[in-house]
C-alpha cells in the first residue's frame, strides 16, 4: 500500500510498504481523509520521540476492511472516524475499536475534520472545566480547529460572554466566524480585556501567556491547559493563592486518556459528533492536501499558516 514515511532526515515521502493487519480489539480501516494536527509537528519536530521511518497520521475516516479478535465481524464496511496511534497517512490505518465511531451519513470529508480536536474540545468545556451557564470563557488559539470547536460547544453549554485570543487580524476575522463575542490580537492580551476577569480560560499557549492567564480568572475560575503551542517553559502556580480565590489549575491530555480510559474519550467523541451530525456545530475543514504534499501542510500549521481544520485526501 501507499503511505507517507517520515525518514530519519526528517524528510516526509511516499513510499509502498505492507498493509498491516489488525490486532486484537483493532479494526483496520481503508483511509478516505487523513487529519492533520499539532501532533505531526510535534513528531516532525522531535518533541514524540518515534522510531524513523515512521507512518504520520493521528486521526483518519474511511471504511473498515478488518477487525481483529475480540471485534464484531459485523463492523466491516462502516464508514468510521478514528483516532489512532500513529498511520494515518496511508491507505490503510489501523485503530482501536473503541475509538472507531460510526459516522452514520456524515461525509467522509467532515467526519476527517473531527479528529482529535472534537472530543478534546468538547472535553474542555464540558467535563474539566465544567462551563456553566451565564460563565465568560476565554479561549486561546480562537481560529485553531479545538478555539473554533470550543466556542461553539461553550456557547450550547450557556456561556454568558465568549472572547477569542487569535495570533493576527486575519486569523482573528476568521474565528469571528464561530459564536465568539470578541477577539483581539495576542499581543493584545491582556490589555484589550478592561480587566474583566474570566470563570474559564482555555490555554494550549503555555509560558507568559498562562501566568497572565492565572491572573485573569474571576474568584472560583479554572484554567484548564492542553498543550504548549508557545514554549515548554515551566510555570509555578501558588496553591495557597490558588485557594485563597478559589481558583483551580486544569490540565487534559487527550493522548493520555485514550490509553488509560479510552472509553471517556470515545463518548466524548460520540457527543461531539452527534452535534455537528445534526447542524449545531460546524466543522470548517479550509485546506486539502494530496499525500505527497503533506511535508507542505506540516509546515503551515507549525507556522500558523493555516485555520480551523486541514485534511490529506488519501482514497
Amino acid at each position: 500500500m501507499k503511505a507517507v514515511l517520515l525518514d530519519h532526515d526528517d524528510q516526509y515521502r511516499v513510499a509502498e510498504i505492507d498493509e498491516p493487519a489488525p490486532g486484537p480489539g483493532e479494526v483496520a480501516i481503508r483511509v478516505a481523509y487523513a487529519g492533520i494536527q499539532w501532533g505531526d509537528t510535534m513528531v516532525r519536530d522531535g518533541h514524540f520521540p518515534v522510531p524513523r521511518p515512521f507512518v504520520p497520521g493521528f486521526e483518519a475516516s474511511g471504511h473498515i476492511t478488518a477487525v481483529g479478535e475480540g471485534v464484531d465481524p459485523g463492523r466491516v464496511g462502516e464508514p468510521v472516524a478514528a483516532l489512532a496511534a500513529a498511520g494515518a497517512c496511508a491507505e490503510t490505518v489501523l485503530a482501536p475499536d473503541a475509538l472507531s465511531l460510526g459516522i452514520g451519513d456524515l461525509p467522509l470529508r467532515t467526519a476527517a475534520g473531527l479528529g482529535w480536536a472534537a472530543p478534546t474540545a468538547y472535553d474542555l468545556i464540558n467535563t474539566a472545566a465544567r462551563v456553566r451557564p451565564g460563565e465568560s470563557v476565554l479561549i486561546h488559539g480562537a481560529a485553531g480547529s479545538v478555539g473554533t470547536l470550543a466556542a461553539q460547544f461553550a456557547r450550547l453549554a450557556g456561556a454568558g460572554r465568549i472572547v477569542g485570543v487569535a495570533g493576527s487580524t486575519a486569523r482573528a476575522d476568521y474565528a469571528a466566524q464561530f459564536g465568539y463575542d470578541q477577539v483581539v490580537l495576542r499581543e493584545e492580551f491582556p490589555a484589550r480585556l478592561g480587566g474583566a476577569p474570566f470563570d474559564v480560560i482555555l490555554d494550549p499557549v503555555g509560558g507568559a501567556t498562562r501566568r497572565a492567564a492565572l491572573e485573569q480568572l474571576a474568584p472560583h475560575g479554572r484554567l484548564a491547559v492542553y498543550g504548549n503551542l508557545g514554549t515548554y517553559e515551566p510555570v509555578s502556580a501558588d496553591i495557597g493563592d490558588l485557594l485563597m480565590q478559589g481558583k483551580s489549575l486544569i490540565s487534559y491530555n487527550s493522548n493520555l486518556l485514550s490509553r488509560t480510559h479510552p472509553e471517556r474519550l470515545a463518548d466524548s467523541a460520540r457527543r461531539a459528533l452527534a452535534l455537528v451530525a445534526d447542524g449545531q456545530v460546524r466543522v470548517d475543514i479550509t485546506a486539502e492536501y494530496d499525500l505527497a504534499d503533506l511535508a507542505t501542510a506540516v509546515q503551515r500549521l507549525a507556522e500558523g499558516a493555516t485555520h480551523g481544520k486541514s485534511v490529506l485526501r488519501v482514497a
